[in-house]
């Protein structure tokens, strides 16, 4: 990947038309669009540019690849088109952010930055389970999204961890590609609602439960995902399940953290809630992608609402100065 722009300190006493916090596909097709409108737009980013695509082996299901597209590829090419147009992407963290004097405050690890429009599009984490190989085999065997991932698994053994509703749901999804699923459940019963704990019931054929199964690592053999090493905890005894890719559903970490004090509402699990327009309850900033709330988690989504949320700046922007 090319060396990305570093924002001089000079420019951190202007005031920038918009600020994006994150530099996934939502932002980046964000910035397009308004850095090729004269919109000032710098993006911070503290992770990978280009969000879980940069790091997801292989994506599938992103419109205009009828062959698929490396995970890397699309990032890089998303970023270099926003770069095209001028916007200008710092490596940083923003910490706090305020509204003052009718522009927005940035705390950040690069100093201070005002805007007049801000952007958040920070993403969500998939929880993580913590065990040996499911940072190792992250996109390469182990996986957080159903939609995006299962069709890589046609008739192969899969293993779903979890136990509530994402669990079971996207077990049940799974089952059109899969030959069979070891669904390992660590609590003694779901959290699942009981509606789709009846619907679990219609797919036995193809969905074996395990309940009160902890998952304690991840093994590959010839670098490829072979099988799931777990305990039974009624027993004490090892189990082990044989599988072709793993699947975890143990809940999403919203990237919101540092929203706290700012005045943008949240929902129940710490997504940010917006009206149609994708603008917050704060006057001028606007979220869009996998940190909003009723976001569908997909990368075509996300890069959709990115140019939705970028066409209501301009037209928040444009009333600004008139």
């Amino acid at each position: 990947m090319t060396e990305v722009k570093k924002v001089v300190d000079a420019h951190s006493h202007r005031i920038w038309d918009v600020i994006m916090v994150g530099a996934g596909p939502a932002a980046l097709s964000a910035a397009l669009y308004t850095s090729r409108e004269d919109i000032t737009t710098l993006l911070f980013e503290k992770g990978a540019i280009g969000g879980y695509a940069a790091v997801t082996d292989w994506i599938d299901n992103y419109p205009g690849f009828p062959k698929g597209v490396a995970g890397l590829e699309l990032a890089d090419n998303l970023r270099l088109q926003a770069e095209r147009f001028g916007a200008i992407i710092e490596l940083g963290d923003v910490l706090s952010l305020k509204r003052s004097e009718g522009l927005i405050e940035l705390d950040t690890t690069s100093g201070l930055f005002k805007a007049r429009a801000v952007l958040l599009a920070t993403g969500s984490d998939w929880k993580k389970i913590g065990v040996p190989g499911e940072k190792e085999y992250f996109g390469r065997g182990v996986h957080y999204c159903a939609t995006c991932d299962g069709a890589f698994y046609r008739d192969k053994r899969l293993a779903v961890i979890g136990g509530g509703n994402s669990a079971v749901q996207e077990a049940i999804f799974l089952t059109r590609y899969a030959s069979h699923i070891d669904l390992l459940v660590r609590g003694d019963s779901f959290r699942a609602s009981e509606i789709l704990q009846h619907d679990l019931k219609k797919h036995r054929e193809k969905i074996t439960i395990h309940l009160n199964t902890t998952t304690d690592e991840i093994v590959a053999v010839d670098n490829k995902v072979h099988h799931v090493l777990g305990t039974r905890k009624t027993t004490g005894k090892k189990v082990e399940y044989p599988v072709d890719g793993v699947f975890v559903f143990v809940g999403l970490e919203p990237n919101t953290q540092f929203l706290k004090g700012s005045g943008v509402e949240l929902d129940e699990i710490k997504l940010i809630k917006t009206n149609d327009h994708l603008e917050t309850c704060v006057k001028g900033i606007f979220a869009a992608g996998d940190s909003r709330s009723g976001a569908t988690m997909q990368i075509a989504s996300a890069t959709g609402e990115g140019a939705k949320a970028a066409l209501e700046i301009r037209e928040y922007l444009n009333k600004m100065k008139g």
